[in-house]
């Protein structure tokens, strides 16, 4: 007689601190980085606006988006953190990725702009002063070195996160950039090199977005994660004793750091379930480091007349059975 099972969420508590500390850890480093930002992005908009440099505007500009997309990072973290509800089953971990996309959408836009406006530049360059705003651009240089020093950790697996670093990273890209371009006023006379430099960082920018914007939106769309191998999960399964195939089988990211697996397993009927889910269970947490498994249990003489939208191991399609 077939059966249903489901694994439930499989969360230790020394998990559930972890995520915890690493929440508040990642709160308290965004507030810091966040003082940080807004403090200097006033300085070098003055500075920016008296030198006449497009490229220390532009930084400054840069630096604004940042100051917004920490306050929302900084919202996001606090959100998550919020436990689930009845309405909200998965509680607000999405919201870590729906702020890393906006970021990334938006520094997009920003590198857009500055590109416009070093093309207006260009034809007609004007008069910087230099010397002042290389001392601007070395400045904001030190504050989002810093800054990024403070975000990176070396297991940073956090979208949001990311999409604030790379936030930082592209202003330290256009203080680099500022700084070369008043070198070359300085030097050389060519004032062209403000709107040239500034061209370039925004096509660094936008290359450096592109992957978060597509890593956003894979989570968002649960795409399966880049760093699991669909194909590896249905052989680890099918080769586990006792089962003679898996259907319907998905994976997907909740949030960052946090994958959930789904799927349909046939297994002999002399088969222990318990013992079955309890082995699945600890290969699947142990090689791919899934931790929020529902799997139904079914025998071969289980008719299933629902709507099945993966068969046949990872060959995906939507039944035409009603």
């Amino acid at each position: 007689m077939a059966s249903d099972e489901f694994v439930p969420v499989i969360i230790r508590h020394e998990e559930h601190d972890h995520r915890h500390v690493r929440s508040a850890d990642s709160w308290r480093r965004l507030a810091l980085v966040l003082l940080l930002t807004a403090g200097y992005m006033l300085l070098e908009l003055a500075g920016g606006w008296w030198t006449g440099s497009l490229a220390l505007l532009a930084d400054a500009g840069h630096m604004f988006t940042d100051t917004a997309a920490l306050i929302l990072a900084l919202t996001a973290v606090w959100f998550s953190s919020r436990p689930a509800t009845s309405k909200k089953t998965f509680g607000y971990y999405r919201l870590e990725i729906i702020a890393a996309l906006v970021n990334g959408v938006a520094l997009i836009v920003i590198a857009l702009l500055i590109f416009y406006g070093a093309y207006q530049r260009w034809f007609a360059p004007p008069f910087v002063r230099s010397g002042p705003m290389m001392i601007v651009a070395a400045g904001g240089l030190v504050v989002n070195l810093l800054s990024a020093w403070i975000l990176h950790a070396r297991d940073e697996i956090d979208l949001n996160m990311r999409g604030v670093w790379l936030h930082v990273i592209g202003d330290a890209l256009g203080s680099v950039g500022a700084i070369l371009a008043g070198a070359c006023m300085m030097f050389f006379g060519w004032y062209a090199a403000d709107p040239l430099f500034s061209a370039l960082i925004s096509l660094l920018i936008v290359w450096g977005s592109v992957r978060l914007i597509r890593d956003s939106t894979n989570v968002l769309l649960e795409g399966t994660p880049a760093h699991i191998n669909l194909a590896a999960v249905e052989d680890a399964i099918l080769a586990t004793s006792g089962v003679s195939d898996v259907h319907d089988l998905h994976v997907w990211t909740i949030t960052s750091g946090r994958e959930a697996l789904s799927a349909h397993v046939i297994h002999a009927e002399t088969i222990s379930q318990p013992d079955l889910l309890k082995e699945l269970r600890t290969k699947l947490y142990d090689r791919f480091g899934v931790d929020h498994l529902t799997i139904q249990m079914e025998t071969p003489d289980f008719e299933d007349e629902t709507y099945h939208f993966c068969n046949n191991g990872t060959a995906c399609f939507k039944s035409d059975r009603g």
